[in-house]
C-alpha cells in the first residue's frame, strides 16, 4: 500500500487556515512525486489516494521528521505561509512526505499521533 502523510505542528490558527496548509503539503508533494516516479504515484491514485495527517509540537520536531525522510529517499514538500493572514512570513506549518510505501513512511512517523 501506497500512503500520504502531511505533519502539522501545533499552532494557533484558524481550521480554514490549517486545512489550507495540509492542502498546498499535499498536493505540492503529489506533484512531485507524479514528475519523478509515475508508476508510484498512479499506484498511490489508484489505492484512494490516501493521506493521514498527524501533529508534532513543534517547529524542531517538524524539520527532524523531513531530515529523516529526504534521508530515506521519501519525497518531501515544506510548506512556508505567505504570511498574509495569521501567521508571519516564512512560517512552516506543516510538511508531506511521499506519497510512497507505507513501511517506508511509518518508520519515519508511525509514532506520532492523528492531529
Amino acid at each position: 500500500m501506497v500512503k500520504q502523510v502531511i505533519v502539522c505542528r501545533k499552532l494557533d490558527i484558524g481550521k480554514g487556515k490549517l486545512c489550507a496548509q495540509v492542502a498546498h503539503a499535499s498536493l505540492d508533494a503529489a506533484l512531485k512525486v507524479y514528475r519523478n516516479n509515475k508508476e508510484l504515484f498512479d499506484r498511490w491514485y489508484r489505492e484512494g489516494a490516501k493521506k493521514v495527517v498527524l501533529k508534532v509540537n513543534s517547529l524542531e520536531e517538524l524539520l527532524d521528521i523531513a531530515k529523516k525522510a529526504m534521508e530515506k529517499g521519501i519525497v518531501v514538500s515544506i510548506i512556508r505561509d505567505a504570511g498574509k493572514t495569521q501567521v508571519s512570513p516564512g512560517t512552516i506549518i506543516c510538511i508531506a512526505l511521499g506519497p510512497d510505501e507505507d513501511e517506508k513512511i511509518d518508520q519515519i512517523t508511525g509514532n506520532l499521533k492523528l492531529y
